[in-house]
């Protein structure tokens, strides 16, 4: 891994979970990781719930769009992340995966993507731990 890691958020459309997870890690870790997410089918536009439900938090993710998973991409980065894609997702060979189980945002309220973005959260503050490198001993 470089000394600024990429992360990959990977989600079908790339309109909630992975955008919010992408909002996230930009918001905690600033310009120390090279943040990237992007959809197997991405929508048109992101999901206006999970918009809200960020900007709740002081983060606006009304900047980013929906973008298709590209072979560069993905081989560009040094850990990527899934969010209920299954096999729509591919595998690239010599990747750091996770498969984050969360519930998909589309079609629902803010009221229903609020634990799921807090869910998001939580995660990305874990990531960050492992990425940041150990202290010398």
């Amino acid at each position: 891994m470089s000394d600024k890691p990429s992360v990959l958020f990977v989600c079908v459309h790339n309109a909630g979970r992975s955008q919010m997870a992408a909002g996230w890690l930009r918001h905690f870790a600033r310009d120390t990781v090279e943040v990237r997410s992007a959809g197997s089918a991405p929508a048109d536009q992101i999901n206006p719930a999970a918009v809200q439900a960020m900007a709740e938090v002081g983060i606006d993710i009304t900047d980013q769009t929906p973008k298709k998973l590209e072979y560069e991409t993905a081989e560009a980065s040094d850990v990527i992340i899934t969010m209920g894609c299954g096999d729509s997702c591919p595998v690239f060979p010599g990747k750091r995966y996770e498969d984050w189980k969360l519930d998909d945002p589309a079609g629902q309220g803010v009221e229903a993507v609020r634990p799921i973005r807090d869910e998001i959260r939580r995660r990305v503050e874990q990531l960050l731990r492992d990425l940041a490198p150990s202290p010398a001993a």
